[in-house]
């Protein structure tokens, strides 16, 4: 049974680089744990957290609850940027 952090993880609704951390584990599996062959992987999912952080920060200081946006409303927020 999965620990209640570890299902928050999985949740799309609270965790919006559930895909980005899928695939970089999928690269350290396939390539044998060697880290640069996933760089390309990291940096998405780096830049994944640095991107919806932001967005996080900016409802908090505006009060919008919750601060996460849902996974519909991230989809939302995403095709609105192009």
């Amino acid at each position: 049974r999965m620990s209640r952090h570890a299902q928050q993880l999985r949740d799309h609704d609270i965790n919006p680089c559930v895909a980005e951390t899928d695939a970089s584990r999928k690269c350290m599996d396939d390539n044998n744990y060697k880290k640069d062959m996933c760089t390309a992987y990291f940096l998405k999912y780096k830049s994944c957290r640095k991107f919806w952080h932001g967005i996080m920060m900016q409802r908090k200081r505006n009060g919008v609850k919750p601060e996460m946006p849902t996974a519909e409303e991230r989809k939302k927020i995403l095709e609105s940027m192009g």
